[in-house]
């Protein structure tokens, strides 16, 4: 992908299970610096993790579990979000051409209507100003039937369809699209074609609808997202409020 790199195909690693893929993706990493755009694919982890110490619930076989690696040495480390956007579009894309309703809840989930379907963890290294390495987490539900833990609202490829899917399939359409994007970020087309696809893919993106912060409840509508990847919110007053990851919440059902 990258100059250094270009004539290096990227490797495809299975595993039958593993702790986690981020985290057996960076030991092997520093052991061996491998061709950029690798992928380590688990068909399950016994410690998946999900943003900010979450866990990922996912049943051994039946779900899309993987984790790949970018060198964006290009990227200052203020536009990190670029590489957010890069992934959640990607898992977007790929999952539009098997069903309708996909969209992004800021800033990477996966939801089909107001269910999850993809939750992913990105990990960048920095070296200086700008992005040594990225790791990107990406779990996609695929074929479980049923959901056991306490996440709220998940959905997986096969409720929606009522039928099951090839998971190969799956991750071929989803590398074509990765690939693709993670390209055009290299050529430096992030301003005008990725960050425009990404609002117009936005969960939420019209209306007023309820979130949730520190002070408590509010109704807003949604009013752009900054090159930082920070999220603006217009209330119904006409003020406007910033927020980082994890500092509200959308409130649903």
């Amino acid at each position: 992908m990258t100059q250094d790199n270009e004539k290096e195909t990227p490797r495809l690693i299975r595993l039958e299970e593993v702790n986690s893929t981020n985290a057996y993706l960076h030991s092997l990493n520093q052991k061996e610096r491998l061709p950029e755009g690798s992928v380590v694919w688990a068909d399950f982890q016994t410690s998946g993790r999900g943003q900010i110490g979450n866990s990922w619930e996912s049943e051994s076989g039946k779900n899309l579990t993987f984790s790949m690696v970018f060198y964006p040495s290009f990227l200052l480390a203020r536009r990190q979000f670029l590489i957010s956007q890069v992934a959640a579009l990607s898992v977007k894309e790929t999952l539009d051409e098997y069903t309708r309703g996909i969209t992004v809840k800021w800033p990477n989930d996966i939801y089909w209507n107001d269910k999850k379907i993809c939750g992913m963890l990105i990990e960048n290294d920095l070296a200086g100003e700008y992005i040594y390495s990225s790791i990107i987490g990406i779990g996609i539900n695929i074929n479980q039937a049923r959901f056991r833990g306490d996440a709220p609202n998940p959905v997986s490829l096969c409720q929606i369809l009522g039928k099951e899917v090839e998971k190969e399939d799956v991750m071929h359409r989803f590398l074509g699209h990765v690939y693709t994007n993670y390209l055009t970020l290299m050529e430096g087309e992030h301003d005008a074609t990725l960050a425009g696809k990404y609002l117009d893919s936005l969960y939420r993106k019209e209306g007023f609808f309820l979130y949730e912060d520190k002070n408590g409840r509010f109704e807003a509508e949604f009013a752009g997202i900054e090159p930082t990847g920070h999220l603006l919110l217009r209330t119904k007053d006409g003020s406007v409020r910033r927020y980082e990851f994890k500092e509200v919440k959308f409130v649903l059902g």
